[in-house]
């Protein structure tokens, strides 16, 4: 057996996915997007794509990201807001450089910022 599948709560559904995958980035990584103007960090990650069908198909075909990669929920912002965001792996670049995120909700899930990644809070490991 080489598949597995999670609940999402997201997807309203289960989801299958491969035993085994490489995330490229980890939680508390720092990260920007390639295309659009914004940068995150990351607080969860989908071993696939664990959204809902709407969301999926509401990205324009030409530049819709392929299902069986890794996806990063982030604690998101640009110049304008903060928000989540849910990314392909494809679509994002490592930019713990460039210093800490300033989302309202980072001091909630994590501690310091270091060696341009975020540790996160020692009560919400297990």
């Amino acid at each position: 057996m080489d598949r597995a599948s999670f609940f999402s709560p997201q997807a309203g559904r289960k989801v299958d996915a491969p035993l085994r995958t490489r995330a490229r980035f980890g939680i508390g990584d720092v990260v920007r997007h390639k295309v659009f103007d914004f940068r995150g960090v990351v607080f969860d990650i989908d071993p696939v794509f664990a959204n809902s069908e709407e969301w999926y198909e509401s990205i324009p075909k030409e530049v819709r990201p392929h299902r069986e990669q890794p996806f990063y929920h982030l604690l998101a912002e640009n110049g304008d807001s903060s928000y989540i965001a849910y990314v392909s792996q494809q679509n994002l670049l490592s930019d713990g450089e460039a210093g800490p995120i300033d989302h309202p909700s980072v001091a909630e899930l994590f501690e310091d910022f270091d060696g341009g990644r975020y540790r996160l809070r020692r009560s919400l490991t297990h």
